[in-house]
């Protein structure tokens, strides 16, 4: 099978896998990944990370570290979107902890096309990365040509908005690489402005020692900062108002995916309700969730500071 062919029926199994938007980088191609990767450097230099230890792992600079001999990847997208609204009076939970756990989602619909691409080419080796792995996700998928980065940090799609959880599938394979998309934010500042906590200083750059998201589901002291408690605004497991704000959201279609529909209780639980999980409530709920990264005491130490504005 030739390399066109062979990136075209790539692209093609992505999407019947319900994936999207797809697309084929080139490791020799990289386009805006070497001023990506200074970026990184500054914003690490920044402290920005907070305690993301991880975010400096060298290997993030390094695809080749990843998968030795990589050439090509295939960077995917998945929509998130489910047009479903939690009720008044329910505490706030970022969209992307709705459904199944991404992680498993992604990774087990890309081992699935790397096992095809394997049936194709036996001799070529590959590897399913998520953004669990020490991979500029991002970046790469900006080089793939499946959106470009806006000024939230987020991967923007002009169909899909930025409502998309990426995967890449890494190989050794040499593909021809799709046309990277050209940035099309324009003088928009609408997700610096929302940010109740100020932690988009500038374009392109989040600072996660003022990030709800970060305090909510990372941050593991007893209380939150009281500039952050202060600024939630009913958000208890990450952050949605930079996406909420962007243009590019405005008309993106549902996903009817099964595994990325909330369960009841997310759209209709009270502050009480909530309050009022042991362990073991907290355990089933969130059996099989993104969010149980979040613990139950963290979680608890979330609601209250939600419900009283103060640590």
């Amino acid at each position: 099978m030739n390399a066109p062919l062979l990136a075209t029926q790539l692209k093609e199994k992505a999407l019947a896998m319900g994936f999207v938007v797809a697309g084929i980088g080139r490791v020799d191609q990289p386009a805006a990944v070497p001023a990506r990767t200074a970026a990184l450097e500054r914003w690490l230099r920044a402290g920005h990370q907070a305690s993301l230890g991880w975010m400096a792992d060298p290997r993030r600079r390094h695809i080749n570290s990843l998968l030795p001999g990589v050439r090509s990847l295939l960077a995917v997208g998945l929509n998130y979107w489910t047009g479903q609204q939690q009720r008044p009076g329910v505490l706030s939970i970022a969209r992307y902890g709705w459904g199944r756990d991404y992680h498993r989602t992604i990774d087990r619909r890309l081992r699935a096309i790397g096992r095809w691409l394997s049936r194709q080419q036996p001799h070529c080796r590959w590897r399913a990365c998520v953004d669990s792995a020490p991979l500029m996700d991002k970046a790469w998928a900006e080089a793939a040509g499946i959106g470009w980065i806006g000024k939230h940090s987020n991967l923007i799609h002009p169909r899909h908005g930025s409502w998309l959880l990426l995967g890449h599938l890494l190989t050794t394979l040499e593909l021809p690489a799709d046309v990277p998309q050209a940035p099309l934010c324009g003088r928009c500042r609408r997700c610096l402005q929302v940010c109740p906590t100020g932690a988009i200083p500038e374009p392109f750059v989040v600072d996660s020692r003022a990030c709800i998201a970060f305090h909510t589901i990372e941050n593991r002291n007893p209380a939150l900062p009281p500039e952050v408690a202060k600024g939630l605004r009913g958000w208890i497991a990450g952050c949605d108002l930079c996406q909420q704000v962007c243009p590019w959201n405005r008309t993106v279609t549902p996903t009817a995916d099964p595994e990325r529909q909330p369960a009841d209780w997310m759209l209709t639980a009270s502050p009480e309700h909530l309050l009022s999980w042991d362990d073991d409530t907290w355990d089933k709920k969130l059996r099989g969730s993104a969010l149980r990264r979040i613990k139950p005491w963290m979680w608890r130490r979330n609601v209250h500071t939600a419900v009283n504005g103060q640590p």
